[in-house]
């Protein structure tokens, strides 16, 4: 095999975020960029000569040159084997899966997850360790510091390979594996799920469901386990096969973006159950007719209901969820006596807890839920709970919702999504912030007294590190809370985001509409930051 080194230069915007590298594709089609980045994470690693390296992503546009660059370097750089999704297809859970499974060294997943896709749009890559999950701050460090000295690449001059047919070739010492992306996921889900119980509901019609896969990497996914293996009907998957521009549509699953399924859940004759799924599959929406179910709340529901699925039927060791998510599942925990962490924003903060055996559940308030089965969220995994959960209680989505409330009271709960603000406007909102922090405590506005107010900083209980900076929160001694924090998986100005969550004991009011009852959160939210006032805007972009 012959090697080429190849002189470059350092591009100075390579620091990748809590979910990898995300720009605009035409940055990635930079002369060197892709490159660069690929070079740089493979010089921070250490002792992986000869070792496998996972290999997929969502389909996206630019995501197969991509993969043929990265294969490449992969054989320049001394890998053993790449292990390889059919097409180029991984989703992010299943990569996650194959990494344990194979015991790889690690794996790239190339994915902008819910992010648009297409020539004008966005693309990603992020590295995933050994344990299936996303490195740790110190190793995206290491990657971004690497960046910025790299003066070379490594290339191996091979033809691209057939990424189409399944099978393994040499190329030398370089074994190269392209695989069913769907087949190892699925046996994992039937380990953990009833399908016999799931397929009889489905097929005696007790169960109707509507999954939409929103054109992205789930499509095949939710075919092969809910139509070939569980009997749905193959309508039951909508916007299935995987468009490199997700059909021009936004892959987020939300009511918003999500729209063709929440007008068939909220009309006439919807079905039992309805989900979605994002980009790259590790996100998801859960709905039922005429009912939308909180990502907060699904994880407590999760929770509180782990013991009905066979996977989870020994009980739970712990839970956790990040800091932004509502308290819903705190309740839970304390309910049967469980552990209950509360971490930053990032599913690679939940790695070492699940590693270490803390906890069983975790989840994000941002469409994310997931477990010890792998280490990233899983969409899917979250639709078959629910499956699962509604086939055990013989109750509808709405049932297990409201039941949930009655036993435990309702977190109301939601996200204002502020997108692409100017990063200066961005900046300055939260130095604002900062600014009344230690003014704030004690002070009443109307029915709430503040209580604290801080920045959230976390340290790491099993090895120690601290992240700082991971957003600012603001709670009241009724119990409610207002939290904003920027997000970083834009790849556009910053998205300012605004957390409310006010907790209702009183059945009576368990079905106020959200917007409605935290009115006066969200005063007191724009009170606080001035985003209107800043920004010229006359509401947020996006509620969930």
């Amino acid at each position: 095999m012959q090697i080429e080194t190849i002189a470059t230069h350092p591009y100075n915007d390579q620091n990748p975020g809590t979910s990898g590298l995300r720009k605009k594709v035409k940055i990635f089609q930079q002369t060197g960029y892709l490159e660069n980045f690929v070079q740089s994470i493979f010089d921070s690693l250490e002792n992986y000569a000869g070792k496998s390296l996972v290999l997929g992503g969502d389909g996206r546009y630019f995501n197969r040159p991509a993969i043929q660059t990265i294969i490449k370097i992969a054989a320049a750089n001394g890998f053993g084997e790449l292990i390889i999704g059919q097409g180029g297809l991984l989703s992010t859970p299943a990569a996650s899966h194959l990494i344990r499974k194979n015991k790889a060294f690690g794996g790239l997943i190339l994915s902008a997850s819910h992010n648009p896709g297409g020539p004008d749009e966005d693309f990603g890559i992020k590295y995933n360790v050994s344990n299936g999950g996303p490195a740790p701050e110190k190793d995206t460090n290491a990657f971004y510091q690497r960046s910025q000295l790299i003066d070379n690449y490594k290339i191996a001059l091979i033809d691209d390979i057939d990424l189409d047919s399944i099978g393994s070739q040499c190329i030398g010492d370089f074994k190269i594996t392209v695989i069913d992306p769907v087949a190892d996921y699925a046996e994992l889900m039937q380990s953990i799920f009833d399908f016999p119980l799931l397929k009889q509901s489905i097929s005696s019609g007790y169960i109707t469901l509507l999954f939409d896969a929103m054109h992205a990497i789930t499509g095949p996914y939710a075919k092969r386990i809910l139509v070939d293996m569980l009997g749905a009907p193959a309508e039951s998957v909508i916007n299935a096969e995987p468009l490199e521009d997700f059909g021009g549509h936004h892959p987020d699953p939300n009511l918003a973006h999500a729209h063709e399924l929440a007008e068939r859940m909220f009309g006439d004759s919807a079905p039992v159950f309805g989900a979605a799924s994002d980009g790259d599959g590790d996100r998801n929406m859960i709905t039922g007719s005429h009912i939308f179910v909180t990502p907060s709340d699904s994880l407590a529901i999760i929770a509180a209901n782990a013991q009905l699925i066979p996977a989870y039927a020994n009980g739970l060791s712990g839970v956790a969820r990040s800091m932004p998510t509502s308290q819903a599942v705190d309740r839970v925990a304390a309910s049967y006596n469980i552990p209950c962490y509360e971490t930053p924003t990032g599913w690679k903060f939940f790695g070492n807890l699940l590693d270490a055996g803390k906890i069983t559940l975790c989840g994000e308030e941002s469409f994310g839920t997931g477990s010890n089965h792998v280490r990233e969220k899983d969409g899917l995994w979250a639709v078959l709970f629910w499956l699962n959960l509604i086939a055990q209680k013989r109750q509808s989505v709405a049932e297990i919702v409201h039941d949930h409330w009655q036993k435990f009271g309702r977190d109301i709960y939601c996200r204002h999504d502020y997108e692409a603000v100017e990063t200066p406007f961005a900046n300055a909102i939260v130095e604002h912030l900062r600014s009344q922090l230690p003014t704030l405590p004690g002070r009443v506005f109307g029915d709430y007294i503040v209580k604290y107010a801080d920045e959230f900083s976390y340290e790491d209980s099993i090895d120690g590190s601290i992240s700082k900076n991971q957003g600012i929160r603001i709670g009241f001694e009724n119990g409610s809370r207002i939290i904003f924090r920027l997000s970083g998986t834009g790849t556009v100005g910053a998205t300012l985001r605004i957390y409310l969550e006010r907790f209702e004991a009183d059945a009576t009011k368990h079905n106020q509409e959200a917007q409605t009852a935290l009115a006066d959160l969200i005063n007191l939210a724009e009170q606080f930051c001035e985003v209107k006032q800043r920004t010229g805007r006359t509401g947020p972009d996006v509620i969930t």
